[in-house]
């Protein structure tokens, strides 16, 4: 019988999806976290309702012990009895300190979903898309208590040249990248067989906090920059606009440079597209909007929503 447990004693720590999905992996491969860290239950939705971070529902599924803390520094003394080999951490969302990072022999592997040290910090799969990059990424490094500064362990790239993928599908493909050269590192890190090296500084730019305001358009971009917009951040924390003071919500458009119906005109006027679509003019070229949702509504079809609302046709939006 195959032996699909590792003789190393890991710690993993994480909450998002990404962290998750990580973890999953791990688990069916011989590298099972002795221990899992993440962080408290928190209220989500407009109903606040108290739900478990994903890490916590991939821990309890296979019975993995599970500490939660709003700060890890909290969990020290937990960490030093549990004696780690390798503390693994995806997802994080906070600084570790240094003398926690330090306590297992292997010390503490990210893995990062960007070519390091570009787009250190909390938005690089949002910040990829915004920014229409060709190639990315996921990087794994030996963790130091700056943020995503320390030595490179192994790096997997990825091309996505001219995909329309949003933050969602490409942190999928990034996540399955990002596992599997885990996998592959872990071993070999283990057993010494590779030598971290040095980031070049000079190549690091950062990526920002995302709020609400992030997703908010401004329509004197250009369609381009408004379209890789509303794929970065239609899903978190979501791309919009005002009409009447009240939100509408992006879900998914196009760019069209040659649409007739309307002169160029007043930024964020509409227009009638072809095959009952609504054009907006943007500062360069024609947004046409497929899909969309208005403040308290559901999510629709721009084509399904114009059968009864021809007079959209012609507004202004800010």
């Amino acid at each position: 019988m195959k032996n699909n447990k590792s003789k190393s004693k890991i710690i993993f720590i994480g909450t998002p999806e990404f962290g998750a999905a990580i973890l999953r992996k791990m688990i069916e491969s011989k590298f099972k976290p002795a221990l899992v860290i993440t962080v408290p239950d928190k209220p989500v939705g407009r109903k606040q309702v108290i739900t478990p971070p994903p890490v916590k529902i991939t821990a309890n599924k296979y019975d993995i012990p599970l500490l939660q803390n709003e700060k890890i520094s909290n969990l020290k003394s937990q960490i030093l009895k549990s004696e780690p080999d390798l503390i693994v951490v995806a997802g994080c969302g906070q600084i570790i300190p240094k003398d926690i990072l330090e306590i297992p022999e292997h010390g503490s592997l990210n893995v990062h979903p960007s070519l390091l040290p570009k787009y250190r910090g909390c938005s690089p799969i949002h910040s990829t898309i915004l920014n229409g990059e060709k190639e990315t990424g996921v990087t794994i490094i030996l963790m130091n208590e700056k943020i995503d500064q320390g030595p490179i362990v192994a790096v997997s790239r990825l091309t996505i040249g001219d995909s329309k993928m949003t933050t969602k599908e490409l942190e999928e493909k990034l996540t399955d990248l990002g596992a599997e050269l885990l996998i592959k590192t872990i071993s070999q890190w283990l057993k010494g067989k590779i030598k971290a090296r040095t980031q070049d500084e000079s190549k690091a730019t950062y990526t920002r906090t995302l709020i609400k305001e992030t997703g908010f358009i401004d329509w004197t971009k250009s369609a381009q920059e408004i379209e890789r917009q509303i794929r970065a951040f239609c899903d978190c924390p979501g791309a919009f606009c005002k009409m009447n003071n009240k939100i509408i919500k992006i879900w998914k458009a196009s760019i069209n440079n040659k649409t007739e119906n309307g002169p160029k005109g007043i930024p964020g006027k509409t227009y009638m597209a072809p095959n009952d679509k609504i054009a907006v003019q943007c500062g360069k070229d024609y947004l046409i909007i497929e899909e969309f949702q208005f403040e308290g509504k559901r999510k629709m079809k721009v084509e399904e929503f114009l059968k009864g609302n021809i007079n959209f046709i012609g507004k202004i939006l800010k």
